[in-house]
């Protein structure tokens, strides 16, 4: 099947035509918002408040240094286990094969079970042609792939909004990733960046053309204000307070039959906890609040439109 016939296939449709059955479908805390708390307490913390798991992170000034991996990423999955929760996917620093520790990473992965990690971090030079760079890092995708092949394991590449941000069109990460295996390679399709991108139709053709790479999805929402310089910008906003039409898209992702963890974000002002801080500027309480209102509204969605079961 070419691209052109792919493009034009309803959304389930084309979701099914490259998709084998996988796992459920899973609920993570992106853990960069509970790095004031050890892991344990973190874990604790999400399923108390709904979640599976941690989307852990595994990268510098994370809840895992990547240097320390192979001691420190199962000690961290004891303790979400032991808290009664899990760790389904991790978000690593690895851009390419050659990103520092990226094999010891994926090996220890491989050794604990964990299937997914997050990649991603490539930016255009905008002073040079955009295909010459595309066919280049296609190739560090290719031997990403492979090295993932040979792990068991499945990067999903984070799309990101911005100038100069690969993915952020859609189209060159669909490029990027056509003819590769998406159990190996894929796409973890942030619905407020796309939204960003595309606000009335284009995050709905984006979700489309990517339906059959995603294996993540990230959740966050936002309004678009002006800056103290009086520019639009986009702003972060609390699950159900901005433009993201969540229950449209999961409603799309239940029909393409969509399974793999989705990772709420809260990077909306939270007293540092929205910037990975490891001390809070407002009382615990109220953090923890708010992350518990984001938590229901954004599982209630899930729920409502067949996505999740209903928390136990």
């Amino acid at each position: 099947m070419n691209r052109r016939t792919f493009a034009a296939l309803p959304f389930a449709a084309a979701a099914a035509a490259a998709q084998p059955a996988r796992a459920r479908t899973t609920y993570c805390l992106f853990s960069k918002h509970v790095h004031w708390l050890p892991v344990g307490e973190a874990a604790r913390i999400a399923k108390a408040h709904g979640y599976d798991g941690l989307d852990l992170t595994v990268r510098g000034s994370g809840h895992v240094e990547p240097a320390k991996v192979e001691d420190d990423l199962p000690a961290a999955l004891e303790a979400a286990r032991a808290a009664g929760s899990d760790i389904p996917m991790i978000t690593a620093g690895i851009r390419d094969t050659g990103s520092a520790h990226a094999e010891r990473i994926v090996k220890t992965m491989q050794r604990l079970g964990i299937r997914h990690y997050r990649w991603g971090g490539f930016r255009y030079d905008l002073a040079k042609p955009l295909p010459p760079q595309l066919k280049e890092i296609k190739k560090q995708v290719s031997e990403l792939a492979a090295m993932n092949r040979q792990y068991g394991v499945c990067a999903m590449y984070h799309t990101h909004s911005g100038i100069g941000q690969v993915g952020a069109s859609m189209w060159d990460l669909a490029q990027l990733l056509d003819g590769e295996d998406p159990d190996h390679v894929s796409a973890n399709y942030d619905i407020g960046h796309a939204t960003i991108e595309g606000g009335f139709g284009g995050w709905i053709h984006s979700a489309r053309l990517l339906a059959s790479m995603m294996r993540g999805v990230a959740l966050k929402d936002f309004l678009w204000q002006k800056n103290p310089k009086g520019q639009w910008r986009p702003a972060w906003k609390p699950a159900g307070e901005g433009m993201v039409d969540f229950p449209q898209f999961f409603a799309m992702l239940k029909e393409a039959g969509f399974a793999g963890p989705l990772q709420v974000h809260l990077e909306h002002p939270m007293g540092g906890a929205d910037t990975g801080q490891r001390t809070l500027t407002l009382p615990r309480e109220q953090v923890l609040g708010m992350l518990e209102k984001d938590a229901r509204y954004l599982r209630a969605q899930a729920e409502k439109a067949g996505l999740l079961t209903a928390a136990t």
